[in-house]
């Protein structure tokens, strides 16, 4: 199965999937609104527009398994990240991405290792996949590291769609 296959629901609780971003690479990322991360939200939105006319797009999982930091229901997250960063991106549905609960999305993703190696659990919010048009997991970056970081933005150059 590719992670375009998996249904999930947008933020305003649409039936959807990520199959409508075939074709487009991804940095997929799991958000909360009272996280010392969120302030991400900046780089990650700054990304999505500078990126969006070359086939790219950042999509959010809200997640409220790390400290209680995304209590929200959807229509408070909307309002705070369209209030607050200004957020343009796609929103999907509040998810679990660890343990029994866990989203089909982030089970395909957490078997991806990263840099060092390691798959498995999310570790914490704003925790970021960067997903190729075919739909195959290029690269994982932890928390700490920025949606800005060279690494990111490189790894992002190098999977972004041929232009036409």
């Amino acid at each position: 199965m590719s992670i375009y296959d998996i249904p999930v629901s947008t933020l305003a609780g649409e039936e959807s999937s990520l199959g409508a971003f075939a074709g487009t690479t991804l940095l997929v990322v799991n958000v909360a609104s009272k996280c010392g991360l969120t302030p991400q939200y900046t780089a990650l939105e700054a990304l999505h527009e500078r990126l969006a006319d070359r086939g790219f797009s950042v999509v959010g999982f809200p997640c409220n398994q790390f400290g209680g930091q995304e209590p929200g229901s959807a229509d408070e997250i909307a309002e705070f990240c369209s209030a607050t960063y200004g957020v343009t991106f796609p929103m999907f549905e509040k998810i679990e991405v660890n343990g029994p609960g866990r989203h089909p999305v982030y089970t395909e993703l957490t078997a991806v290792p990263d840099a060092g190696g390691e798959a498995g659990d999310i570790q914490w919010n704003f925790e970021k996949f960067l997903v190729r048009p075919d739909g195959s997991v290029a690269a994982r970056f932890r928390p700490m590291t920025t949606p800005d970081d060279p690494e990111v933005l490189s790894a992002i150059e190098a999977a972004l769609p041929a232009p036409a």
